[in-house]
């Protein structure tokens, strides 16, 4: 499978859009939470909540056409031990600040710690199942199992909404087939971003359509609108759901090819080009920033949540700013020599490049 080795301003664009979700889900969620109130920002996340995460894996596996054949080392190295290490880093500072600090039980933070290395931790669960799910395609891969198998064989996993207690398996199930869908329909998503760019009014009818049915059946007869998780309608029957996912991650992808055409939406490529930068930092930032403005009774939930969500994302940007403008605390961004594998590439590599291969 070849794939184009550019990395292409629409896949930026794409990640932008899923972390500008994802963040926006966290955030409205924990103001909900903490207020018990809803606003705006619900219902957006409620039309999302069929394809916000399976995009997220998606895009992650779009380029792994391109070290998949890669020796075992190279690729764990590449696609593992790189994961495990933001995702070890950023779980010690989440669990030691949050626990140890805040809640005063270093007794507790032990415990956490020592459980997070089998139990994903919090919002850094994604980057732990990134890990999980790019080994079982490289050994899926290596032997020789048949691709459209292995892809109904997720299908089935993620229908059948298994619970197995761990949080590990049943988030495996559950995203799997997202992740092996980037990864063996690349070469249509790249066609169909490219597509998009020469055909501007086709696409937008086509989009207009999907918006219209992933609405139709998300806010369908059984939905219940939640200050934390809203309950979808008809959208999350098992089949439906699955299918509402892979074409509403194919639609952002179109999405961000056609916001690569204006230029004031440069912005949004800018981040998502560091997407794994702001995801492992943002959650610390956000919980501060809504707390205090709680407590300044600043509490009505839709400027709640673009407030905490402005803190979020702008908080891991200044951080990584200073860590390059100080040059100090590069290792929490940028992998150091010695945590890569023996007889691999030793350099600093940053979290924002994860993605491009």
């Amino acid at each position: 499978m070849v794939v184009n080795t550019r990395r292409l301003d629409w896949v930026d664009m794409a990640k932008g859009l899923s972390i500008f979700l994802v963040v926006m889900m966290y955030a409205a969620s924990s103001v909900g939470e903490d207020t018990g109130g809803v606003g705006a920002l619900h219902w957006v996340i409620a039309f999302a909540t069929p394809f916000r995460m399976p995009e997220f894996f998606l895009i992650s596996g779009l380029f792994l056409a391109q070290v998949i054949d890669r020796p075992w080392r190279a690729f764990a190295d590449r696609r593992l031990v790189h994961y495990l290490y933001f995702y070890g880093l950023w779980a010690l500072i989440h669990i030691i600040f949050k626990v140890g600090l805040v809640s005063t039980n270093p007794v507790g933070a032990a415990e956490q710690i020592v459980w997070a290395v089998i139990q994903p931790y919090g919002v850094l669960w994604f980057i732990y199942l990134l890990a999980a799910v790019s080994a079982a395609t490289k050994l899926l891969h290596d032997l020789k199992a048949p691709v459209w198998a292995v892809f109904g064989a997720g299908a089935l996993l993620q229908m059948s909404a298994v619970s197995t207690g761990s949080y590990l398996v049943d988030q495996f199930c559950a995203y799997f087939i997202f992740f092996y869908a980037g990864y063996i329909l690349a070469p249509l998503l790249f066609r169909l971003a490219d597509w998009a760019q020469y055909h501007v009014p086709l696409a937008l009818l086509g989009l207009l359509a999907w918006a219209g049915i992933n609405a139709a059946l998300v806010f369908s007869p059984g939905f219940a609108m939640h200050p934390v998780h809203p309950v979808m309608g008809l959208a999350g029957l098992p089949g439906v759901y699955l299918l509402l996912a892979l074409v509403g991650a194919a639609a952002l992808c179109v999405i961000a090819a056609l916001l690569t055409r204006l230029a004031f939406m440069n912005w949004l490529r800018w981040l998502g080009a560091r997407s794994l930068i702001i995801y492992v930092a943002f959650v610390l930032p956000m919980g501060v920033a809504r707390t205090v403005l709680i407590k300044l009774g600043f509490d009505e939930p839709t400027l709640l949540t673009l407030a905490t969500m402005a803190v979020a994302i702008i908080a891991p940007l200044i951080l990584y700013w200073l860590v390059h403008r100080l040059n100090l605390g590069h290792f929490l961004f940028e992998r150091p020599a010695w945590a890569y594998l023996p007889g691999t590439r030793g350099t600093r590599q940053a979290a924002a490049a994860v993605p491009a291969e």
